[in-house]
């Protein structure tokens, strides 16, 4: 008999009232948590960031619409933490480790060269290679944040150039009294001597950051950007050395005065 019965009646048919199962009032619901400031209650808002979304542009959208927000009279909206503060402070902190970083190598190069204008020659490795690097990550839509470029190391971007330059500068200096068919074939032959050791050194040193690329899960978000980074400048500076370098040093350094260079 029961099975007959319409759903929302009772066993005479009559329709079920609320009122008759329970009893009904005004209420807010149970409060789950508090939030308050200067000792005084206030109202927590917390803005979520979606998953692949830039930290800092959702900082700032953020702030730019609270600043639009038609409040009524007494309430005020204060931001008690944002992101862009930590963004821009790990900003700040990279950009002036790699200047910090960039100006210490090139005073040891020109200690350990003696000359200004090969110290310069190398040290322009730097800035070449981080420009390039950058373009990439832009291309690549990789980030700049402190775990993408804290592991850039410029010593190993211009540990190529250093090596053909101080062989090149080396020579200058043994060669005694000898006399040059042409400035830029000493050049070419002294760099040569070096460019394939310099080259699977720089290549041996790229393969150690290879394994990283096939980190997956957090392990791989954290360190992935790291590697790759580390990897696209170690290739620009490595290009930079082999095709860029040796015409550098052939227009701007000089044959010592024990060269003769036949005209």
């Amino acid at each position: 008999v029961l099975q007959n019965i319409p759903l929302g009646l009772d066993v005479r048919g009559r329709p079920i009232r609320v009122s008759d199962i329970g009893t009904v009032s005004e209420h807010h619901s149970l409060r789950v948590g508090a939030a308050t400031r200067n000792g005084s209650e206030a109202v927590l808002g917390t803005v979520l960031m979606r998953v692949g979304a830039n930290s800092r542009e959702v900082a700032l959208d953020s702030q730019k619409q609270i600043e639009q927000l038609q409040l009524p009279d007494g309430v005020r909206v204060k931001t008690l933490y944002s992101r862009n503060f930590l963004v821009d402070s790990t900003i700040h902190t990279v950009f002036k480790n790699l200047f910090e970083g960039a100006l210490l190598v090139v005073i040891v190069l020109f200690f350990m060269l003696g000359d200004l204008r090969s110290s310069a020659l190398v040290a322009l490795v730097i800035p070449l290679a981080m420009f390039f690097a950058i373009k990439g990550m832009l291309w690549a839509g990789i980030s700049a944040n402190l775990m993408s470029l804290g592991a850039l190391d410029f010593g190993l971007l211009v540990d190529g150039a250093v090596v053909l330059v101080e062989h090149l500068v080396h020579q200058m200096k043994v060669k005694q009294n000898s006399e040059l068919r042409s400035w830029n074939t000493f050049v070419k032959e002294k760099l040569f001597e070096v460019a394939k050791p310099v080259v699977f050194g720089v290549l041996m040193i790229m393969v150690v950051y290879i394994p990283i690329l096939s980190l997956e899960g957090v392990e791989g978000k954290m360190f992935r950007p790291m590697a790759i980074t580390v990897l696209m400048a170690l290739a620009f500076a490595l290009a930079l050395t082999v095709f860029v370098l040796p015409a550098a040093c052939a227009v701007f350094l000089k044959p010592s005065e024990n060269i003769k260079v036949k005209e």
